[in-house]
């Protein structure tokens, strides 16, 4: 099944490795996701200290909650990836991980780095909006 996002970049605007817009067409209906966080199956944050294994968690519980709710990282249309750092270097660790995951599907994202989050010793989290088909699920 094809994805319903549509991805839009502008010419006008500076290149960037995600889609400056995306769109979804009628008929759509859009999921909101909780903010995937690196949790393990029992509770613990995973890998206190590292923003890639925790960026890659992150997508782990991310795939899980859209394969829920009937949809795949291709029909994410936003993301918003949260660290808990104020060194540049750390968000770009974690957005490298979650740009891969993304492969193609660059969609229009925000990084942030922030405070702190909501788990002890958690760095990374990513909220999404994913948008599928009315009849899907």
């Amino acid at each position: 099944m094809s994805s319903a996002v549509q991805l839009i970049r502008s010419v006008d605007l500076a290149a960037a490795p995600y889609a400056h817009a995306a769109t979804a067409p009628a008929g759509t209906r859009l999921v909101f996701l909780a903010g995937a966080c690196p949790l393990e199956d029992d509770g613990t944050t995973t890998a206190p200290r590292d923003y890639a294994a925790q960026a890659a968690r992150c997508v782990e519980t991310l795939e899980i909650a859209l394969r829920a709710s009937g949809a795949a990282l291709t029909d994410v249309i936003s993301t918003r990836v949260l660290v808990a750092s104020s060194s540049q270097a750390d968000l770009v660790t974690a957005w490298d991980v979650v740009h891969a995951a993304f492969a193609g599907h660059d969609v229009p994202s925000t990084l942030m780095g922030v405070t702190v989050l909501g788990y002890d010793r958690q760095l990374v989290e990513i909220e999404a909006i994913a948008a599928i088909p009315e009849d899907a699920r």
